[in-house]
Formats: C-alpha cells, structure tokens, sequence
C-alpha cells in the first residue's frame, strides 16, 4: 500500500515574496569564495542535475547551446579506479546518481567566516550524500540522503579515485594506487573521500546500500551563495521561527525569498528545535530541493532553451562530474524530465537504529537500521517507489516518535468528575511505555474546571518529549510553561478521552519517504 505519495498535481499560482520586502537583510557580494558549508550546494545540485537533464531537444548535444554546458562541468575520474563489474552490484533499471558536496573552507577570509558562520575546521570530507534514482520510465525521481555520520565498513577492493584537474595538491583526493595499509577497517561514511577519493566514496555506497552507481557528481559548496543569487533567491516556507546560532539562521514563520546566505544558514542549521541534528538538516535540504525543482518548473524553464541553459551552465559550474557523464547523455535523459514537479519526486532518509553509537577514534556515530534499510534499498533497485509499506515498514503499530516514551514523566490531574476519563488516558500511556505517576490528592489544578481540550503543561526545554506525548493523545494542546520541571501535566478535556498508541521509531519522524509537493510551500499560508 503506498504511503505520503500522491499522483502530481495541478499548480495554481501562489504569491511569491519579494526580495525587498522589509526586514530583508542586503544581498551577499557578487563574489564569495569557499562557503564550504555542511549540507548547502548539494541541495541545489539536486536542481542543476534535473536543471541539466531537462534541456529540450533542441539542444541536442554538438548544438552552440551544448558546448558550453559541456565546458560547464569539469571532470573527475571514478569508475576506471573501480573493481570489475563482477564484484559491484549488478545493474538495474533506471539511473543512479551519487551526489556529494565536500566540506572544504580553505581560502575563506576571516570576515567571510564569521559573515557566513562558517567557523571551525574544513575536514575534506562528504559533508552531504544523497542517492538519487530516476526511474526507467523517466516519471519519477527518489532522492536517498545519507547520513555522514553512518558507521560502515570501507571496501578493501579500490585504491582510490584521480584528484581533480586544477586542485592544488592540498586540496587533492588519493591517488590512484594500493590499497594504503593504514585505512581503517570501517569508520564514518564520510571519512571516505578523505581516505580514496571519490571512487573509494563510490564504492562504499555501493557496498553498504547494494545500489550500483551509475553517476557521480561532486560539489565544494564554494559558489552556493552566488548560485542562489544568480536564479533569483530561494523559496522556504515555515509554520513556526527556526533560530540557530551556530549557523546565523533567525527565519520568521512563514513563506520567505531567501538570498544566498540566508539559504545558506538555512540548509547548514543543525539547532534547529524540534528537528535538530543531521536528520532535521536532511529534511530541510529535502525541502529546499522539492521547492527549487517546482521553482524551475513554475517559472519554465524547462521549455525555454536558451533561458534552462543559461541557468544550468550557472549551476553545473560548480560541479564536478564523472568521466562517462557526457553532456549528450544529460541532454538524452532530459527530453523525457522536463515536464516533472515535486509531486513526482519523493524524499527520504536511510533508516537508524542507533543515534549515539561510540566507537574509538571516531567518537558518537549513527548505525543503519539493516532490516529496513535494506528494503528500501531493494526497491530502489527494484525501481520501485519509496513510500509503501513494503519500502518503509514501521516498526510495530503505532504512531512513530522521535522520543522514547519511557523517559517521559506523565502525572494526570482531573477532579472527581473527571476520574474515569483520567484512568483512561494512565491505562492508555502505560501501554505505550509513559512513565505515568500516581495522581496526587489535591494536586495543584485536580479542583478545577476541565478544559475544552486536554492539556499538556510542560517546561519549554523538553518540547520534543512533549510533542511524543502529544502524538498519543490525539487532539491535546500543548502549554509551554517556564520552570515547570521535568514532569508533565496532562488535564483531561470535557470530551471522550482518546489514547493512540505510539512506537518510537525517530527515523519515521525525521526521515520517512514523503512526496515532494507535501516538502514545498504550496500549501504554507501566506505571510
């Protein structure tokens, strides 16, 4: 049975903001160098790939259009460092690309960092992965993020990858040779690059998900401001403000135009409550792409020649691509992509069953959860869409939560009237692991009137806890309250207590397959 999937949908016209609203902050110079920042330009490659596929037939490759695209896009060898095809996965249908944007701040100035945020070290690593798949019917695109922080085993069979043309040698992936004696047997998946360039970054995908790779792409976030500015700016809608120090980003709810470095902030965020950590920055580039591709497809460039090259030459320069992604075979793909929207894409996220896994020498790291990443990635490479049971099982009945109901503290205060409903909810909360307490005799608000709704007071610093217990009982309004403590107080409504059983499975919460026209702003309200 599918699931968040639905078929594309007619467009109506929306209102865009306008980059000079008030309170928009000045544009970024023309020119910022090396904003190498986690998560930023793979988003937006995402966009150059569809923006690069789409292009009509009327720019064939060898056309005065297709030449300069393919100067656009420098190359890297991959697949001639690679074992033989016997020891990688087998060919599917459909196309598989590998995206990836590395980490590198060298050349940033000291202004520009503390401008942008980007403090800190570069580590030469994949900062972002994701896997995206077109299916063999062209109708449909599923984009796969990895989470860098993945502890995987690192093949034994490739040396490494060719560095890049024109890298200075600090900045250079492995060369091609042995298998050095010193790599490690296993580690985050993004210490790969570091370790073999992109063919040892190819192949550890390969190995940990069973996809074949059939095309890699590699961006070093350096122009993503410049990128954003030159398409006009970045759609992203909220219901609620998102602040993150740490990455400058203080975006108002609702529907806004960003600039380059505002997008900027806002793919890099990482502290970003009640979707902090990588998983919730996933979700947001998840966004950020389902936007930018409905973006393309609003403003058509997909049927206008001369404007989608302009546009892709824009974006693929800051690209580097394999050596067997010839422009012609981008222009081929691209007659049958040009009509897709973010209803025809789906989003999702590598299934987790550990958040905080140590291990020597690499500190906390995230373990895949095997069983159901491994059925997700069968369908993948079955072509088959995301968003079915069969995909993404859940684990057990229940509504996932992203917080272990057994670390929430639950006391129910409700006056005589209200006892049986109040033994209700208990009964209902203990089955789904709460940490339910005794009612107290004459607990503060147990003598008071009952509220339209069911209540739960709760001390703001454990918003994600509560939204857990929120989800169990349908309906219930939350009231932050300062210095409320570590318990939460749950008030009965005046109507039927209702109790729904919760499973806790974070990577439903944050990462489960979603449709793309349920990411974008079509439905936010207006400012």
């Amino acid at each position: 049975m599918s699931r968040n999937h639905r078929p594309s949908r007619a467009r109506s016209p929306r209102r865009r903001p306008s980059r000079t609203e008030p309170g928009r902050p000045p544009a970024a110079p023309a020119r910022l160098r090396r904003a190498a920042v986690a998560g930023a330009l793979c988003t937006a490659l995402t966009g150059a790939v569809l923006a690069a596929d789409a292009v009509p037939p009327p720019l064939a490759a060898g056309t005065a259009l297709a030449a300069p695209l393919a100067a656009a896009v420098p190359r890297v060898e991959v697949f001639g460092a690679l074992p033989p095809d016997a020891a990688r996965p087998a060919p599917g249908p459909g196309l598989n690309f590998l995206l990836v944007g590395l980490d590198r701040r060298a050349g940033l100035t000291p202004e520009e960092r503390k401008r942008l945020h980007v403090g800190g070290e570069a580590c030469d690593c994949t900062d972002t992965m994701m896997l995206l798949h077109v299916s063999a019917d062209r109708r449909r695109i599923s984009v796969v993020s990895i989470p860098r922080d993945s502890y995987v085993p690192f093949p034994r069979d490739t040396p490494g990858g060719a560095a890049p043309s024109g890298l200075p040698p600090a900045l250079r992936g492995t060369e091609p040779g042995p298998v050095p004696a010193e790599r490690p047997a296993a580690g985050k998946i993004n210490a790969a690059h570091r370790l073999g360039g992109p063919a040892l970054t190819v192949r550890t995908v390969e190995q940990a998900t069973g996809v074949r790779v059939d095309h890699y792409l590699e961006a070093e976030f350096d122009t993503f401001v410049e990128a954003v500015d030159g398409l006009g700016g970045a759609t992203v809608c909220t219901a609620t403000a998102l602040r993150d120090r740490n990455s400058g980003l203080d975006l108002p709810a609702g529907t806004r135009l960003l600039d380059g470095r505002d997008a900027l902030r806002y793919v890099r965020a990482r502290h970003v409550p009640p979707l902090s950590g990588d998983l919730g920055r996933m979700r947001r580039q998840q966004r950020f792409v389902a936007e930018l591709l409905d973006t393309f497809h609003e403003r058509g460039l997909f049927r206008d020649p001369a404007a989608l090259a302009v546009t892709a030459r824009s974006l693929l320069r800051t690209l580097r691509a394999d050596e067997e992604l010839t422009t012609g075979r981008l222009l081929r793909l691209g007659r049958t992509l040009g009509e897709l929207d973010s209803g025809d894409a789906e989003f999702a996220t590598v299934p987790l069953d550990g958040f905080d896994h140590r291990v020597p020498g690499w500190g906390s790291t995230l373990t895949w959860d095997r069983p159901r990443a491994a059925r997700m990635f069968a369908a993948l490479r079955a072509d088959r869409p995301l968003a079915t049971d069969e995909a993404y099982p859940v684990p057990g009945p229940g509504v996932p939560v992203a917080w272990p109901p057994a670390d929430v503290p639950v006391r129910v205060h409700a006056g005589p009237a209200r006892s049986a409903a109040a033994d209700t909810l208990e009964r209902g909360l203990r089955a789904s692991g709460f940490d339910v307490r005794e009612r107290a005799a004459g607990a503060a608000g147990a003598g008071g009137a009952a509220p339209a709704r069911t209540e739960i007071v709760h001390d703001p610093a454990r918003q994600r806890a509560a939204e857990a217990l929120a989800a169990a009982l349908p309906g219930a309004r939350l009231r932050p309250t300062a210095g409320h403590g570590p318990e939460f107080e749950v008030r009965p409504g005046r109507g039927a207590a209702e109790v729904t059983r919760v499973v806790l499975d974070r990577s439903s919460v944050e990462g489960a397959p979603a449709a793309g026209d349920t990411l974008d702003c079509d439905d936010a309200p207006a400012d």
